[in-house]
């Protein structure tokens, strides 16, 4: 739950800076969810390399999946590259879609977590229903991102 409360909380934050006329180009809540989608993906990217979570996400790699310490850091650089790119407007359209990819290509890696009762940071994994609405409400806010940075300016 603590990417999603980072999201939310540095979505508000970001949304606002922009309706308070402090960042006026947030006052868009479009706009101020790049933030909070950024925030969150660095979290959990460096979740990936911290000691305390990174064996955690090895043993929840399927175990059909090849390499899993690769996958892990390989996931992980992929999500801190796509926070990275959440914040830069030609590339945000590019970064929220691949980041949408990267949650679906990962949701196997929570369903054996689900299914194996494993932990991940000291608590059981999230029962696979409640992850799935989870998993697609982050993607319908990264499609969000797509449509609108398409239709806001050219990448």
């Amino acid at each position: 739950m603590v990417p999603l409360v980072v999201q939310l909380l540095v979505w508000g934050l970001a949304w606002g800076a922009g309706l308070s006329g402090l960042v006026p180009q947030l006052s868009a809540p479009v706009e101020a969810l790049r933030f909070g989608f950024a925030a969150m993906f660095v979290v959990t990217g460096i979740a990936h390399f911290a000691p305390r979570t990174r064996a955690e996400m090895i043993r929840m790699v399927p175990p059909a999946l090849p390499v899993p310490a690769q996958l892990v850091s390989l996931t992980g650089v992929l999500e801190l590259a796509g926070a990275v790119g959440l914040l830069l407007p030609a590339w945000s359209r590019w970064a929220a879609a691949g980041l949408a990819l990267l949650l679906i290509g990962m949701f196997p890696a929570n369903v054996h977590a689900a299914r194996a009762g494993l932990e991940v940071a000291g608590r059981r994994a999230m029962s696979i229903w409640p992850r799935l609405a989870l998993q697609l409400f982050w993607i319908a806010g990264l499609v969000w991102i797509v449509t609108a940075a398409g239709g806001a300016r050219a990448s």
